[in-house]
């Protein structure tokens, strides 16, 4: 299955050739299907699930638009972190668990600069839930690839 994804995807690596790296661009078509999948599941928990209303749990209510943040993001993380570690840095030679703590401290720096980004856009500045949260991605993505692939995934030299 691996393999086939990975020639699936390096099948059009020729048009990004010029432009980056073989391993950016499996990042690039990992995140951004991992993305598309992230906006997908929060417009439908915001829009449909919770319907736009406050999610009350009795100890604390969460706005819509933060309760599908928090919803979406363990599900998107499992599908990142396997998307990462087997497409995207399959060359890292650090053990699964390694990578697997260090993705979540990155996922969980880039979930505070998501929820930190909502508030901002959503609450402070009036823009709209789902375009806010488009706005947030491409902020986390630049801060996740810089991490993601010097520390989570990274490629220690034997010496």
């Amino acid at each position: 299955m691996k393999e086939l994804l990975v020639r699936f995807i390096d099948a059009f690596y020729f048009i990004f050739k010029r432009f980056m790296p073989l391993k950016t661009y499996r990042y690039a078509v990992c995140g951004g299907s991992n993305l598309v999948f992230d906006l997908v599941l929060y417009a439908i928990f915001y829009n449909f699930i919770f319907a736009k209303q406050n999610v009350d749990l009795g100890f604390i209510t969460f706005s819509p638009h933060i309760a599908s943040l928090f919803i979406v993001f363990p599900i998107t993380f499992f599908s990142g972190f396997l998307l990462n570690k087997y497409i995207a840095f399959d060359d890292s030679t650090l053990k699964g668990s390694t990578q697997l703590v260090r993705y979540w401290l990155v996922a969980i720096g880039a979930m505070v600069i998501s929820y930190l980004c909502m508030k901002l856009f959503v609450e402070v500045m009036g823009i709209y839930p789902t375009p806010s949260k488009a706005i947030t991605i491409a902020i986390t993505v630049v801060y996740s690839y810089i991490l993601q692939s010097t520390y989570s995934f990274k490629v220690v030299e034997e010496s």
